[in-house]
């Protein structure tokens, strides 16, 4: 198990990762929000994190989310749903979490609004691009977003503040900055337009691996898990 000392050790290092990547395009770091991608971390070391400065946490799979918001381990910071999200499990998220970054449908989208309105609240949500095109993964095409936008104007209890990303696992740095250059187009794009329940504020794209590249194109939310809380161990999958 990682150390309280450790993760704080990681943390700053990130942070003046970010530092240097969004001064070196003349950006400041305030720009950029943190997000501890939490998933297969225990409800312990999450809280260390939290203690040693992390204010937003990103959790990809809704077991693993309701069980550690359950322990109070999110306490003391924002909460964001970060991973592939179905349509049965929207009522476990909604007035759950501050903010679902990974709406990939119309459907999702319009079914994250009925269980909103029911719970008279309104959600935040982000809207995930494929922008890598691939079969496997999931987001919307880009040609979808605007009808995703539009479609936004008569949805009452969901409010869109951006976009997310995630490029090709097996892309080349090159490729990636490319996906990236082409996400912070469409943010441009589509920040631009005005439409009712739509604010671009958020552009989350940017991991571990790439977020300084992310950032040099424009990403100010990124998605950090390994830097901080080390290699995943994934538990042993079930006979």
């Amino acid at each position: 198990m990682m150390s309280q000392v450790k993760i704080e050790e990681n943390v700053a290092l990130v942070r003046n990762r970010i530092e240097k990547a969004a001064r070196a395009v003349g950006r400041s770091p305030d720009e950029i929000t943190l997000v501890a991608a939490t998933k297969t971390n225990s409800s312990h070391l999450v809280a260390e994190a939290i203690k040693a400065g992390i204010s937003v946490c990103g959790e990809n799979r809704v077991q693993e989310l309701v069980e550690k918001n359950t322990q109070g381990a999110y306490i003391g910071a924002s909460l964001h749903f970060i991973g592939h999200l179905q349509k049965n499990k929207v009522k476990q998220l909604v007035g759950v979490c501050d903010l679902i970054q990974s709406v990939d449908s119309l459907e999702l989208l319009e079914a994250i609004d009925s269980r909103a309105k029911a719970l008279g609240r309104r959600q935040d949500v982000l809207i995930e691009i494929n922008i890598g095109g691939e079969a496997s993964k999931s987001g919307i095409d880009k040609s979808e977003l605007t009808k995703i936008l539009e479609k936004a104007e008569n949805l009452s209890s969901v409010f869109i503040r951006g976009l997310m990303a995630i490029p090709p696992i097996s892309g080349s740095e090159s490729e990636n900055r490319a996906c990236f250059a082409r996400m912070r187009q469409l943010f441009i794009d589509n920040s631009a337009k005005k439409y009712d329940n739509v604010s671009m504020d958020f552009l989350s794209m940017g991991m571990s691996g790439d977020f300084e590249d992310a950032i040099a194109e424009g990403s100010n939310m990124v998605r950090v898990g390994s830097a901080i809380f080390g290699v995943r161990v994934y538990p042993p999958k079930a006979d």
